[in-house]
């Protein structure tokens, strides 16, 4: 009976009458002590189906509140502001047009290219070609590993998974142009590798581009094939980004650098070839002859057993013929000691800028002698030499011949 009574709890039922057949027949077949148990079963389901609606009622009102809450006062009590919600949706959302430079976190490298984090709907890509302004096999070769933050530029998108494309290429090609445009406005010169040639002149590699040194700019008689490989100096004469121009002089940089020797200075040099008569050295894209007289005091019989193609040296300028464009070379006068070349090179090269300064004063010394015995011999000249090889008024403390300026400790100019 009770379980029935919890089926149709809620159900509203009018009492039973007296008068109704069912009364009349519980009141014959029940006694009437008995029929007062049926009484509490109902009355258990009517305060169960009122515990149900007032907590009903209860959860109807908390909503209807909270309706209104949201409906008067939507921010009320909440930190997070609609500012605040709109300045985060602009930190993460980037403009994703071709030509847009965006930051990104290369979290992984692959055979072809590197994915990289660009804090977009999907990863980005950056493809081997992509990833250097020079021709590389990997992208680890541009130091290109995972965990490397850089600054990229949006190139295409790849239809397949409509993940974005990227370059660094691009933004070291403009960098490059910048470089080559403030490197002639200094008026410098570069080193540049030629790697390739054409019937107009030879094709040099300069910050990664691409330059063009005409044949009439080119001081070298060597021919075309055999510079390729090889570091030449040149100048810029044309940088023209729009264009894609760049063209270059060896020519003006090896007359720069001829116009800087000075007879008696020291330059670093490479030895270039070995020749029976001496060695040809490289001075910053100059070629000078080391004889073999002017490589020690010592006789040397064999140039190979003192010098090798490649080897690094320092040389001192015995003379410069501009209209011919030769220069002698010596590291005899850079000696300590007689045969310090041949039994010492490395001192040589330590004690070379002080050997030649001490061969420079001696060649002051000689000069001024020289200059003192022409004046010996031209006291009606009014002129006198000092002590420190200048001209000036004879004193009336001198005598009428001349002066004699003879400095024992001078070697004969032969011994020079």
């Amino acid at each position: 009976m009770a379980s029935l009574a919890q089926q149709f709890t809620g159900l509203r039922c009018s009492p039973l009458s007296s008068s109704s057949r069912l009364s009349r027949r519980a009141s014959k077949n029940f006694p009437q002590n008995k029929s007062a148990s049926v009484s509490p079963t109902i009355v258990a389901a009517v305060a169960m189906s009122s515990g149900q609606t007032k907590e009903r009622l209860e959860l109807k009102k908390m909503f209807e509140d909270a309706y209104e809450r949201c409906r008067t006062a939507p921010m009320e009590g909440v930190a997070f502001t609609v500012d605040d919600f709109a300045a985060a949706i602009e930190q993460y959302d980037f403009n994703s047009e071709i030509g847009t430079r965006v930051k990104g976190t290369v979290f992984k490298t692959e055979a072809n290219g590197a994915l990289v984090d660009i804090s977009a709907k999907s990863s980005a890509y950056l493809s081997v070609e992509q990833a250097c302004i020079h021709r590389i096999k990997h992208v680890e070769e541009a130091g290109i590993v995972p965990g490397m933050v850089e600054e990229f530029v949006i190139i295409g998108e790849n239809e397949n998974d409509d993940s974005l494309l990227l370059s660094l290429r691009m933004i070291q090609y403009e960098l490059a142009w910048e470089r080559c445009r403030q490197l002639q406005a200094e008026d410098v010169i570069v080193k540049a590798k030629v790697i390739g040639a054409n019937k107009g002149g030879l094709v040099a590699l300069v910050e990664g581009l691409r330059g063009f040194v005409p044949f009439s700019q080119i001081s070298s008689k060597a021919a075309a094939e055999e510079l390729l490989d090889k570091e030449i100096p040149l100048k810029f004469v044309e940088v023209d980004e729009e264009q894609t121009k760049l063209v270059l002089s060896n020519r003006k940089a090896v007359a720069d650098s001829q116009a800087q020797l000075g007879i008696g200075s020291v330059v670093l040099g490479v030895v270039q070839s070995l020749k029976p008569y001496g060695a040809f050295i490289d001075i910053g894209g100059i070629n000078g002859l080391l004889h073999v007289s002017q490589i020690s005091h010592d006789r040397v019989s064999d140039i190979a057993t003192v010098l090798q193609p490649g080897d690094t040296l320092k040389v001192m300028i015995l003379s410069h013929d501009r209209d011919r464009g030769r220069v002698s070379l010596s590291t005899k006068k850079l000696e300590p000691t007689p045969g310090d070349m041949i039994r010492n090179p490395k001192l040589v090269f330590e004690k070379a800028e002080e050997m030649a300064q001490t061969f420079r004063q001696r060649i002051a010394q000689a000069e001024a002698m020289a200059r003192a015995d022409m004046l010996r011999f031209q006291p009606e000249s009014g002129l006198t030499l000092s002590s420190e090889g200048i001209l000036g008024p004879l004193g009336s403390d001198l005598p009428d011949d001349g002066v004699d300026l003879t400095v024992d400790d001078v070697p004969p100019a032969a011994d020079l």
